[in-house]
């Protein structure tokens, strides 16, 4: 007789850990059996070295219920008090439309996306990313834009990197506007510093006395001041300079845009284009500029190209430029963008169009003038003679009266010092927050006549010099003046969404990008007012419940790496990458070691390393790797011994980037510490130490955290992610702070580098929720889950494909490279016809040629079952029988299903004049019919795309071709 299921047993049932991870106990036994392995502590420990393998669990707490976490951590969030906000500074309240809310921000088929690097399969997306080029064109008034950056002040560094690239100016000298906003001249300082540029912050009315390459100005600036911009530009350009302006999008509207103004390079932030504050973040950053200089330009740029039809089709342009490929010559370290944001400011775009945008802004501005006009009829000084929505007063002794008065209001101004106040308005202000801020700086609680005042700003035109004000028109494109209504907006949204392959679709085995499941609990708290909308420099004592949260996610995080700080601030992986390197820097500067500048890294590693190790000014060196993928200890010791006496660091992976434990790790960063350099662990594979070893133990000294890949943020087409690092007790002192908000632990005077404290503070509840859920017992089931499921990939493939690279016992760790060169050389078939083949079986392709060119890297994560780990083999599989009939000349080398996908619904409806049928076309087994996905173009011409850039909205008439 079966045993009465006691009480703990039936409290499981709620266990989330059950519903994170694919395989159950019975499936993962029957991987076992194919592997030939009794148990999953037997491939582990046949898998991981012995020297590194962890042998009890975490000092974390117990797997916790859904309920019982979400019930906890919106107690947490409940202790942030959410004022009104008028601080201003780059950062405003707005409102997502609910259509844009519920059926982007929330919605698995746009946060679950992967980076459209396969862009049949990404078209959806790559459309909405174009509209947000159109939008930033369109208000600049530049040429070129793209498809957006991580913050404002990362991009006002890129630009002064991208000035320093192009201008034809001899000058090492980059001017900042003292009236540009602080975060943002901390970044760019930051920058400057590790770029050896020097830099000036003065008055714009100094800039003559100073030959420069560049210059950056705010738009209007950080005090409110709109001014004519165009005398500057001019003085820049006389000296062969570029300038570059940072401008408030949704102020463009009313404005006379930079680009006609002469600027060179505008960018800033789309926040306010319906993107919660988030305390900081995830936000889009724009960033536009001439033509001229487009291979110059940072980030990714969608561009129309056409497919083999000659239809007209999107794809990333000139990836050329890109750090991956260019390495340490990159323009820059970018890898993430922040695309799911930058989709939202689109949509938002769409959904207002150009009147409604109009509206939103006017609205702010004579909301604003009211209160101008009623505060100065009261006696109290404006220092800003002309604004859109942010005001600076002169209130002599009396500005921390004023402040605590709004406060007791529980609204937040900017307190700029005992005698000045700032106030900016926004789209969320009203006709009481005005009378509410009127009491606060008079203490008259009396109501106002805001009808009078309204009379008298309208007959005045207070605000915008008319010289300035916008005369062009712009978003006359039919994408934004055609979906208005919710019903016109939710099709559209709807639209774009059938046309892209999410992991609501299918799995996506992308290796080194860990495309694992983002669980509903854990996206629920992002929404959460009480962490949507704080201000990321409100005081700290209203945001008591991100302090928790983040406090404990620290605590959490140095558990699992074993360091012993974490820096939350870099907003993506590559900004982890430079954040760490500065650390190291400034490490060796404050040991008088300013001549350690060289970095080691292997040939295996990712394009960012190299990239980020050029932005901190350090001078690469490869290290070889081996026959079997391994770093070639014999090169690396030669190496850090040629170089001791100016050895800075190592880069390096684990495990490698060819998907292996290496067994010589331990003795890799004791020969980097034997020669006075630290080891930098590039966190990308994360996914396969947690809980069985740990970063800090193997004996790095820091290393990021790819929050969107181990833990659980998705990727959102591209971006968002964070990048938080984790250092040992020397290099702590030496991370980010920030000029706003002083963090404790860093230096006083280490500069920022990202915009917020805290990086972007909003997404963080997703990776505490993983961690609260899965508990000690829960991450170390993933992470050997993750490597079974990768090892069972790599058996049954491995008898059609050939593994490239295997470690102790021929296992491999978390991803495996199968090498299609043997196949292209005897058939013709490459690795990217195969990816694209992969399409017609409604899977996205694995990496492809990368880390090794020829080949595809596949990662299953622990979050897929056997039944489509099975689906995905026998796609592969069949792909591969494909590929025999190709070599035996039963099909041509260019007439076959590979060569021709992937294959649309217009391929199966139009004429049929191919060698195999249409049936082995698009159900090339049986199961794809039941759920088929259909790409909506066919193979697009890469060639075309670069050979013709054009990266806005096609003009009307293409519509009615």
């Amino acid at each position: 007789m079966s045993r009465t299921p006691s009480l703990t047993d039936l409290e499981q049932t709620d266990a989330f850990l059950r519903r994170h991870i694919g395989p159950d106990a019975a499936e993962q036994q029957a991987m076992l059996d194919t592997l030939g392995v009794e148990s999953l502590d037997a491939l582990i420990n046949q898998t991981v070295p012995q020297s590194i393998l962890r042998k009890d669990l975490l000092n974390m707490q117990a797997p916790r219920s859904e309920a019982e976490v979400l019930g906890y951590l919106k107690g947490v969030a409940s202790k942030n008090e959410i004022y009104t906000s008028c601080i201003g500074m780059g950062y405003h309240g707005t409102l997502t439309p609910t259509v844009i809310l519920r059926n982007v921000l929330e919605n698995p088929g746009w946060y679950t996306a992967y980076t459209p690097y396969q862009p049949e399969i990404a078209q959806g997306r790559l459309e909405s990313l174009l509209n947000f080029q159109q939008v930033t064109i369109d208000l600049t008034g530049m040429e070129l834009a793209s498809a957006s950056l991580l913050d404002e002040a990362t991009a006002a560094a890129e630009a002064m990197a991208l000035a320093k690239r192009v201008a034809k100016s001899k000058s090492n000298l980059f001017f900042i506007d003292q009236d540009c906003h602080p975060q943002t001249i901390s970044v760019v300082k930051t920058r400057a510093e590790a770029f050896g540029f020097d830099v000036v912050v003065d008055d714009v009315a100094d800039l003559g006395q100073h030959e420069v390459f560049g210059a950056l100005f705010q738009y209007p600036n950080t005090w409110g001041e709109i001014r004519d911009l165009k005398p500057l530009i001019d003085t820049v350009h006389a000296q062969n300079g570029l300038a570059c302006v940072a401008a408030d999008l949704l102020s463009l509207v009313l404005l006379t845009p930079p680009g006609e103004l002469g600027a060179d390079v505008v960018f800033g932030s789309a926040q306010r284009f319906g993107v919660p504050m988030g305390y900081g973040g995830p936000h889009a950053a724009f960033f536009a500029t001439r033509d001229a200089y487009k291979r110059a330009m940072p980030g990714r740029i969608i561009g129309v190209s056409i497919d083999t039809r000659g239809n007209r089709a999107l794809r990333m342009a000139l990836q050329t430029r890109e750090q991956h490929i260019r390495r340490e010559k990159a323009n820059s370290n970018i890898c993430t963008a922040q695309v799911l944001l930058a989709n939202i400011a689109s949509f938002y775009a769409v959904y207002h169009g150009p009147e409604g945008l109009k509206t939103i802004a006017q609205r702010i501005q004579r909301l604003t003038g009211i209160l101008a006009t009623a505060l100065e009829n009261r006696g109290i000084t404006r220092q800003n003679q002309y604004f859109f929505d942010t005001l600076t007063f002169k209130v002599p002794g009396n500005a921390s009266e004023i402040v605590e008065r709004a406060r007791d209001a529980r609204i937040n101004l900017r307190l700029i010092d005992a005698d000045h106040l700032g106030v900016s308005l926004d789209e969320t202000s009203t006709r009481s927050t005005v009378e509410a801020l009127l009491a606060c700086f008079t203490g008259d609680q009396q109501s106002q006549d805001l009808a009078a005042l309204d009379d008298q700003v309208g007959a005045s035109g207070l605000g915008i010099p008319d010289a300035l004000r916008r005369q062009s028109a712009f978003m006359t494109h039919p994408v934004f003046n055609s979906y208005h209504s919710e019903t016109e907006m939710l099709r559209y949204i709807k639209s774009l969404e059938n046309k892209d392959l999410a992991l609501n679709h299918a799995m996506i085995p992308l290796g080194s990008c860990t495309m694992k499941l983002n669980a509903t609990t854990e996206m629920i708290p992002i929404t959460w007012p009480e962490f949507g909308q704080l201000h990321p420099f409100a005081p700290l004592a209203q945001a008591q419940g991100y302090k928790i949260m983040i406090d404990e996610l620290e605590t959490m995080l140095r558990e699992i790496t074993g360091f012993d700080a974490i820096c939350m601030q870099p907003n993506s992986g590559a900004q982890g990458e430079y954040a760490g390197l500065l650390a190291i820097r400034k490490f060796h500067e404050a040991n008088g070691d300013d001549h350690r500048n060289v970095c080691l890294i292997p040939t295996s590693a990712h394009g960012t390393n190299p990239a980020s190790a050029m932005m901190a000014s350090m001078r690469v060196v490869l290290v070889s790797c081996d026959e079997q993928g391994n770093v070639d200890i014999a090169d690396l010791r030669q190496k850090a011994e040629d170089n001791a006496g100016n050895l800075s660091c190592l880069m390096i992976t684990y495990p490698s980037t060819h998907g292996v434990y290496e067994e010589g790790i331990r003795e890799i960063c004791d020969i980097i510490h034997q020669h006075g350099g630290q080891v930098y662990m590039d966190g990308a594979n994360l996914n396969a130490q947690v809980a069985l070893t740990r970063p800090a133990d193997i004996g790095a000294d820091v290393s990021h955290m790819n929050l969107h890949k181990t833990f659980c943020i998705p990727h959102g087409g591209g971006g968002p992610g964070m990048g938080p690092i984790g250092v040992k007790a020397h290099l702590a002192p030496f991370v980010a702070n920030h000029p706003v908000v002083p963090l404790d632990g860093p230096n006083e005077e280490n500069g920022a580098v990202s915009a917020a404290p805290w990086g972007s503070a909003s997404i963080l509840p997703i990776s505490w929720t993983y961690i609260a859920l899965m508990g000690a017992q829960g991450l170390r089931q993933a992470t050997e889950v993750a490597i079974l499921n990768a090892n069972y990939l790599a058996k049954r493939l491995g008898e059609a494909y050939p593994v490239l690279y295997s470690g102790r016992n021929g296992r491999v760790a978390h991803e495996c490279i199968i090498d299609i060169r043997p196949l292209k050389a005897a058939s013709g078939i490459s690795e990217e016809d195969v990816a694209k083949r992969l399409m017609d079986f409604g899977f996205h392709a694995p990496t492809m040629s990368f880390p090794v060119s020829g080949t595809l890297m596949i990662e299953p994560t622990e979050s897929e079952s056997k039944a489509e780990l099975d689906r995905f083999v026998d796609a592969m599989l069949t792909i591969r029988s494909e590929i025999s009939r190709v070599e035996k000349g039963e099909w041509s080398a260019e007439d076959n299903p590979l060569r021709n996908a992937p294959h649309t619904l217009a391929d199966i409806t139009g004429e049929w004049e191919r060698s195999y049928s249409r049936q082995e076309a698009v159900f090339p087994q049986p199961w794809v019919a039941a759920n088929k996905f259909w790409p909506s173009v066919n193979r697009i011409d890469n060639v075309y795309g670069d050979r013709n850039l054009f990266c806005a909205c096609p003009p009307i008439e293409a519509y009615e071709e």
